[in-house]
């Protein structure tokens, strides 16, 4: 239940405040558009002086930025959604609404990158975090589900992702 004597908490009591995700979600979409400036455009002369394996590298750090933000701006959207009352709470915390998984970027070829894309993709990776934990910290409120459940919404959403079009 909505805490009315603090317009900042929300149906779960957690830290998740619309401020927290406004906040978030700004920050994410002025990441996602410096980066799509960048790997769009400025780092032609980047991609370029590097090597032809680097530069697959590259490509491909590039689109783990592109990932990671994509599933950050969904995930806040669901969490204006549950604010909102468009989704129930536990709509909003169902497996295929719950935060994607982004592949971990490369050491070795964050190390060859230029220094412009290291950032980008340093803080895409923070953000990234900070968000995960949010996910994850709204399910520790929730009773442990039985493990048949887990793996319904698991084959659920695998299958959602993974069926033919």
């Amino acid at each position: 239940m909505k805490d009315v004597s603090n317009p900042e908490a929300t149906a779960t009591g957690s830290r998740i405040t619309p401020r927290l995700v406004e906040s978030l979600y700004t920050e994410a979409m002025l990441l996602a558009d410096e980066a799509r400036t960048y790997f769009d455009t400025a780092s032609r002369a980047d991609r370029d002086s590097l090597d032809p394996f680097v530069r697959v590298g590259f490509a491909c750090e590039s689109l783990k930025v592109t990932t990671r933000l994509m599933h950050i701006i969904a995930w806040l959207l669901t969490q204006r959604a549950v604010e909102t009352g468009e989704l129930s709470a536990a709509s909003g915390r169902r497996p295929e609404r719950r935060l994607g998984h982004a592949g971990a970027s490369d050491a070795q070829v964050l190390a060859q990158l230029p220094e412009a894309a290291k950032a980008l993709i340093s803080s895409s990776i923070d953000l990234y975090e900070r968000v995960r934990r949010l996910d994850e910290e709204q399910l520790s409120d929730q009773p442990v589900p039985s493990p048949a459940r887990a793996l319904m919404g698991r084959l659920e959403r695998d299958l959602i992702w993974n069926a033919p079009r």
